[in-house]
């Protein structure tokens, strides 16, 4: 038997997105963002109302997109709760370390191990299309040259339970296992 809840932004899992940004002044800002994603190859959309944010984005037209981690879920959280127009300096206070992403003028948040280094294709009516420059990984959670989820532990958002879920083992080889039905 199946139960019907309506309408609900129920999409199961949502990674938790953190877009660093730099202000007119060269601070580093950081942004939870769950309403995002691959939008086209090589590009991603993330759906953004008004923010500090925002305003840098279209000030720089770059940004990085971190993975959060459950190493990184307290800090993950603090930046999306917390306005960067109401705190100073808030990704300092959350314990972040920023350096210079090397393809965009952006921050890259040291504690985040798989980050994005985007550009700003368009951002329109709150959607964010930003193409992929490069992708930056901390070896650590690397094996043979392969992102380690168990390793990595990133974390989604579960918006059916506002809770942070952990991504985590292989269940099967994708565009193979479905080729076992004859």
């Amino acid at each position: 038997m199946r139960k019907n809840f309506g309408k609900k932004t129920w999409m199961v899992p949502l990674p938790v997105l953190i877009l660093g940004t730099y202000d007119e002044n060269g601070v580093p800002n950081a942004m939870n963002a769950a309403w995002g994603g691959i939008y086209d190859y090589e590009k991603v959309i993330v759906s953004l109302s008004e923010h500090k944010t925002t305003d840098n984005l279209r000030l720089k037209k770059a940004f990085t997109i971190a993975f959060a981690t459950k190493k990184t879920v307290v800090a993950s959280d603090y930046v999306g709760v917390v306005s960067g127009k109401k705190v100073h300096d808030k990704v300092a206070k959350a314990g972040l370390h920023a350096v210079k992403a090397e393809h965009v003028d952006a921050p890259i948040f040291e504690e985040y191990p798989l980050v994005l280094e985007c550009e700003v294709e368009s951002f329109e009516e709150g959607i964010l299309i930003g193409k992929i420059i490069n992708v930056s990984v901390d070896d650590t959670i690397l094996t043979n040259d392969q992102i380690d989820y168990d390793k990595a532990e990133f974390i989604a958002f579960d918006a059916t339970s506002n809770k942070y879920m952990l991504v985590k083992g292989e269940v099967a080889d994708a565009f193979k296992i479905g080729m076992t039905i004859h």
